[in-house]
C-alpha cells in the first residue's frame, strides 16, 4: 500500500536519495523547501495540510556546516535546524491526524572527541563546542514540543558516502600524491575562536583521529528499518559498524584509486587549504568514533560495513561523493 511521505531538505544530496527511494516504492512524497515544490517553509497553513494524514516525516533540513564558521554562517547553520524543526513540530501539533513516525537528521559530531574509546547512544558522551552546541540544540528542538501521538527518532548519522562533493577534494589529493593521512597538530588560538566555540584542539597525532562513516545505501535502509520497527524511538546511531581511522582511511582510498604512495597533510598545510577553499579543519581533525548499538541490536544488516567496499562502490561510479552532515 502506498505511503504518504513528507520530506524537508530533499535539494540536498542525502533527502534526494530517500525521495528517490521511497518513490521507487510506489510512495507519495510530498517536498518542503525554501520554495516548495510542494510546499514552502513558512506557509503554516499548508504544511499543517501535508503532515495531517501523513505516514511518514522525515527533515533533512539546514545549512550545510562545509564552510567557514563565521558569525554568518553560524547563525544560518543554527537557525536553519532549529526553525524548520520547530516549524514541523507545530504543524503535527495541529494536525488532526497526525503521522505516526517523524525521522529527524542529527549529526554523530555531538559526542566529544573520541579516541579512547566508542560512543554509542547509551554510552557516549556528548562534547562541547560550537558543533556539538548546534547538535544538542537541534534535538532539543525536535524532542521537547509534547507530540504524543508521533514516535519520533533522530539519525545521529557520520560522514555519508555517496553521491556529494566533498570526497572530490580526497580524490584529487589522493590521485596527486598527496593522500597522505590529515595530520593534527599546534596551531595558534584567536579570541573570537575561542569565545564561538569553534577552535580546534590539537589532541590525536599521526592521523590517527577515528573515521566513523556510513553509506548512503545504509542512510535508507536504516530509515526504512526505523519505519519498520515501532521499538525504536529516540537517537539513533547510523554510522557503519567498522569505523576506520583517517591514515587507515586514506591508505584505503589510495589503494582503491590504485595509488601507490601519499603524502601526509600537516594541519598547517590543512588551516591554509581551509582558508582558500572556505571550510573548516574539524571535519578531518575531529575524532568520531561512534558505533551503531541500536540499529545492530535491533537485528538491521548493513549492506555496506567496511569502507574498502563502500569506496570501491562509490568510485566505480554508483555513486560519487561524500557529504559530512553536520
Amino acid at each position: 500500500m502506498a505511503r504518504r511521505i513528507v520530506l524537508a531538505g530533499a535539494s540536498g544530496f542525502i533527502g534526494t536519495a530517500v525521495a528517490e527511494a521511497f518513490r521507487a516504492e510506489g510512495d507519495e512524497v510530498l517536498l518542503v523547501g525554501r520554495s516548495g515544490p510542494d510546499v514552502a517553509w513558512g506557509d503554516a497553513d499548508s504544511l499543517v495540510r501535508a503532515v495531517d494524514g501523513a505516514d511518514l516525516v522525515v527533515n533533512f533540513a539546514g545549512k550545510s556546516v562545509d564552510c567557514r564558521y563565521n558569525e554568518a554562517n553560524r547563525r544560518e547553520i543554527l537557525r536553519s535546524r532549529v526553525e524548520t524543526t520547530t516549524e514541523l513540530a507545530t504543524a503535527i501539533a495541529r494536525a488532526e491526524n497526525p503521522p505516526p513516525l517523524w525521522i529527524n537528521s542529527s549529526t554523530a559530531t555531538i559526542y566529544r572527541h573520541a579516541d579512547d574509546r566508542p560512543m554509542t547512544e547509551t554510552t557516549g558522551e556528548l562534547g562541547e563546542g560550537f558543533s556539538v552546541g548546534i547538535a544538542r540544540a537541534w534535538e532539543e528542538a525536535f524532542f521537547t514540543p509534547p507530540l504524543p501521538v508521533t514516535r519520533r527518532v533522530s539519525l545521529r548519522m557520520a560522514i555519508v558516502l555517496g553521491d556529494g562533493s566533498a570526497l572530490v577534494p580526497l580524490l584529487r589529493l589522493a590521485r596527486s600524491g598527496l593522500g597522505g593521512a590529515q595530520l593534527d597538530g599546534r596551531w595558534p588560538a584567536t579570541a573570537e575562536r575561542l569565545r564561538a566555540g569553534t577552535y580546534h584542539r590539537f589532541r590525536t597525532r599521526w592521523g590517527r583521529q577515528r573515521f566513523s562513516w556510513v553509506h548512503i545505501d545504509d542512510v535508507v535502509g536504516a530509515i526504512r528499518f526505523v519505519r519498520d520497527d515501532p521499538r525504536i524511538s529516540g537517537p539513533v546511531n547510523v554510522v557503519s559498524p567498522n569505523p576506520s581511522d583517517n591514515r587507515t582511511m586514506m591508505a584505503t582510498l589510495r589503494r582503491v584509486l590504485g595509488v601507490p604512495f601519499g603524502i601526509p597533510l600537516p594541519r598547517f598545510v590543512l588551516e591554509l587549504g581551509s582558508m582558500l577553499i572556505r571550510t573548516e579543519t574539524e571535519l578531518v581533525l575531529k575524532s568520531r568514533w561512534v558505533l551503531p548499538e541500536t540499529l545492530t541490536e535491533a537485528g538491521y544488516r548493513f549492506e555496506h560495513p567496511d569502507l574498502e567496499d563502500a569506496f570501491r562502490d562509490i568510485v566505480t561510479g554508483r555513486h560519487s561523493g561524500v557529504v559530512e552532515p553536520v
